[in-house]
């Protein structure tokens, strides 16, 4: 089930954000962007969803929102003991299905250039690399899919 994320569930949403993204410290050489997100800013935005089991368990998130006449996909996360059910892709979907329903064209995402696996994952979903620039001292690879 996927469902808006409520105050409650920070802790779980942040502990998920560590969990995901702690294997990429020592590749990166200090913690990816998404282990430094003020979730509960993003969460009482309204811009955060959580998928969870049927007992309302957490397995994973994801951040998007419209920006600019796009939906902006920020983070997606999953976690370790969770990975290779289907959540991250069912989460991927939801979020390109919210912006078929606001008629926008595209879903962006950017993930870093180190996070290997990222970069083989998106384009087997359907996003094509749109660039690559540094932002905030990290080196990202932009991602687009039209909807």
């Amino acid at each position: 089930m996927i469902r808006l994320a409520v105050a409650s569930d920070l802790p779980s949403i942040q502990d998920c954000a560590e969990q995901a993204y702690a294997r990429y410290v020592p590749v990166i050489g200090r913690k990816p962007a998404p282990m430094l997100a003020d979730y509960a800013a993003q969460i009482a935005a309204g811009v955060v969803y959580v998928a969870t089991d049927a007992s309302d368990n957490l397995l994973g998130f994801i951040v998007f929102y419209a920006s600019a006449g796009r939906l902006l996909l920020e983070n997606v996360a999953v976690l370790p003991s969770a990975a290779g059910r289907g959540a991250g892709k069912l989460l991927i979907g939801f979020c390109e299905q919210a912006g078929r329903k606001l008629a926008i064209g595209s879903v962006q995402l950017y993930t870093h250039e180190l996070m290997g696996d990222n970069l083989s994952i998106y384009p087997r979903l359907g996003y094509v690399q749109v660039g690559r620039r540094t932002e905030d001292g990290y080196k990202r690879v932009y991602f687009e899919k039209r909807l």
